[in-house]
């Protein structure tokens, strides 16, 4: 906040405080219902979220009413868009219908895109509002962010990349990578790369990673399906894709090679198995989540090193399918850990990312110091 000589604070920054505080609590509470995304349960989330939009519309209000201070003009104006795509959000979750629950869920995962193109215009805000730096950062290292953030960043090659999109930010076959603002290229750095759902996109699935990879110190890259959804029952499609963008990364970025993880949810995480359980398969590891076994060939499986969540609730991929592929990967040889979360339906589970990555490379599961 900006202060007079005095040390008063003026009352813009107050407002723009008290909305970005609005703004990330809203995305807090879309992100934890995302978690705990259920079809029976849609109503009582509705119901927990819906004061958060008076609330929100309210210090959008306010911060409007009063004349921003010198330099903040462009700031207020894209934090008000950002604020005005959150409300968007809640008002899609919160107003879909309880009597067609193929329409409500349509409309919430309409909802849960607004968030995430919300967070794309805030994340570039991070330098100016402490409070959405925070967002973007894991609680442990909020106290290091000029450290994992450093101004000017070491090298113009940091931060969001959204490749292939043209003039259509959700074109197919596009892919999104961020790198972290604290690389230098001084060092091989782990990747991670991530693979949407059935009918999502690599740009929101970003965000699932981001705040991670931003505190912990890794590569990740969100690829985009060519079709609506992942080429399973003809692999090599997408899977040229994904090599192809694997080599334009790795020549740019200083990229370790024996530590390269391939995850994905849904579809995503059946089209992770597809491709890494190919005999040249680059990824050195695969964490697959809420999936099935594709029609693969598992004679490659052994050796494989495959890190596998799913829900008990899982009302689209029932957990003894799980049960039962996990179980034939593991006679085929693969080095495979099975993990149920026992209040996970068919949704991502953003709060296993720690695990994965502690599993994955002991050096991501937990936060070193420069």
């Amino acid at each position: 906040m900006e202060s007079d000589a005095n040390g008063r604070v003026d009352p813009f920054s107050r407002k723009l405080d008290y909305l970005c505080s609005e703004v990330v609590r809203a995305l807090k509470a879309i992100e934890t219902l995302q978690r705990r995304f259920f079809p029976p349960t849609i109503p009582s989330l509705q119901e927990e979220i819906r004061p958060l939009l008076p609330s929100l519309d309210q210090a959008r209000r306010d911060t409007r009413k009063i004349e921003p201070s010198r330099g903040f003009e462009g700031v207020r104006n894209v934090l008000d868009t950002s604020a005005g795509l959150v409300a968007e959000a809640l008002e899609l979750i919160t107003t879909s219908s309880r009597s067609d629950m193929e329409q409500t869920v349509i409309q919430v995962l309409q909802g849960l895109r607004k968030s995430c193109r919300a967070q794309e215009q805030l994340f570039p805000l991070r330098r100016a509002l402490p409070t959405i730096d925070r967002f973007f950062l894991e609680p442990e290292v909020r106290d290091r962010a000029s450290e994992l953030d450093p101004d000017p960043p070491p090298r113009a090659a940091s931060g969001l990349h959204h490749v292939g999109t043209g003039r259509d930010p959700y074109a197919r076959g596009a892919y999104s990578l961020y790198v972290p603002e604290s690389y230098d290229g001084s060092q091989a750095w782990p990747l991670v790369t991530a693979l949407h759902g059935g009918f999502g996109h690599g740009r929101d699935f970003l965000w699932t990673w981001l705040r991670e990879a931003r505190s912990r110190r890794f590569l990740l890259l969100a690829p985009t399906s060519s079709g609506t959804t992942w080429s399973l029952l003809m692999p090599q499609i997408d899977g040229a894709a994904i090599t192809a963008v694997l080599d334009q990364v790795r020549e740019k970025w200083n990229v370790d090679s024996d530590r390269m993880l391939l995850t994905g949810m849904s579809d995503g995480g059946t089209f992770a198995l597809a491709n890494g359980l190919q005999g040249d398969s680059p990824f050195t590891a695969l964490a697959v989540v809420s999936c099935v076994l594709p029609p693969a060939d598992l004679e490659k499986a052994r050796g494989k090193q495959i890190y596998w969540v799913h829900g008990a609730l899982d009302w689209m991929f029932r957990l003894e399918i799980a049960q039962r592929d996990a179980k034939v990967l593991e006679q085929m040889g693969a080095d495979i850990t099975l993990r149920v979360v026992h209040d996970l339906s068919h949704t991502y589970p953003r709060d296993e990312n720690a695990r994965i990555l502690s599993w994955f490379d002991p050096g991501l599961g937990s936060f070193h110091r420069a």
